[in-house]
């Protein structure tokens, strides 16, 4: 194993922003993608101004994957490595992640921190980087979101956003489940099926004061029941500042229902604590999937007039772990 805790230069630092001209790498460390499927991706970088360099697994297959475990880990690591590349976009998720995340070799990555860029399966790279080094990561569209149709889309104008730096503010309409509250911290989460898979591990979620995030696709409602107690049991829902329910899009029931709607799956696990909560947030895996940057703290107000989160480009206190 590769993996060491190094401290960051500076907690509450981040990556560079980008500007025109930047470097951002594309690499697929998980499922396959075609290289059709990213080359709109590329138009669409390139006409905001940035460079784009290919990594040699947009297009490769290995069964499920894009490429052998080795040869994702070494496209992914040569992208980490690279001092030219100041952010790397995934080119998809799906599952493959885990298979690599302990022999990446972070040093190199450490001394000139790029944004790394995806949800999805890419909850694992994330959620390693805020564990082990306070790195803040990008929770966003991969190139399968670029498309001709999409492409004017508020939800891939705020990847821009995020990418170089700009103010960001959402606002949700309210919910019936919402709890009123305001509060500011570093956000963090992901996809909840990989935050679960990740308890015990050197890539395991903190959520100790932080905003809680939470999206998943495709599971049955007991599966979200179970996964959520997972949560729960290990504290991890104890001491949120905040959380923020996105998509759960999907979702199946069994032959016999299991008789509670998402909504009260989540709330059921909440309701006794006091911090705010905001469902229906627009990210995830949906259509509509704004970025948001893990790792750096917002403020979070909800209110009868529904949710708003606000990134506020401050650090929050980070404490290095």
């Amino acid at each position: 194993m590769t993996n060491n805790i190094y401290p960051l230069q500076g907690l509450g630092s981040h990556p560079p922003y980008l500007k025109q001209g930047s470097v951002i790498g594309i690499t697929c460390p998980s499922g396959y993608v075609s290289r059709e499927r990213v080359a709109y991706a590329i138009k669409v970088l390139t006409h905001w101004g940035f460079t784009v360099k290919v990594g040699n697994t947009v297009g490769a297959e290995h069964y499920y994957f894009s490429g052998t475990d080795e040869q994702r880990l070494a496209d992914l690591q040569a992208m980490l490595d690279d001092p030219t590349i100041d952010a790397i976009l995934m080119g998809r998720g799906g599952y493959g992640m885990s298979r690599i995340i302990d022999d990446i070799d972070f040093t190199k990555f450490l001394q000139r921190q790029k944004w790394i860029c995806g949800f999805s399966d890419i909850t694992v790279l994330h959620n390693h980087l805020q564990a082990r080094y306070l790195v803040p990561c990008l929770h966003s569209p991969m190139c399968g979101a670029f498309k001709p149709e999409t492409e004017n889309e508020d939800y891939l104008k705020s990847f821009y956003a995020a990418l170089t730096g700009e103010s960001i503010y959402y606002h949700t309409p309210p919910s019936l489940y919402n709890r009123f509250g305001v509060t500011e911290a570093i956000l963090t989460g992901g996809n909840l099926s990989l935050l679960t898979h990740l308890m015990g591990s050197a890539s395991e979620v903190d959520t100790e004061d932080k905003i809680l995030f939470i999206e998943d696709i495709g599971e049955h409602l007991y599966k979200i029941d179970r996964m959520l107690l997972t949560l729960k049991r290990a504290g991890k829902l104890d001491n949120l500042k905040g959380l923020i329910l996105g998509g759960f899009t999907e979702m199946e029931d069994t032959e016999r229902p299991f008789g509670q709607a998402i909504e009260e799956i989540i709330w059921d696990k909440v309701k006794e604590y006091d911090y705010p909560v905001c469902f229906n947030f627009p990210c995830g895996h949906q259509d509509v999937n704004y970025t948001l940057t893990l790792g750096m703290a917002h403020k979070l107000i909800v209110s009868d007039k529904g949710g708003s989160l606000e990134f506020t480009h401050r650090d929050a206190g980070l404490k290095y772990r």
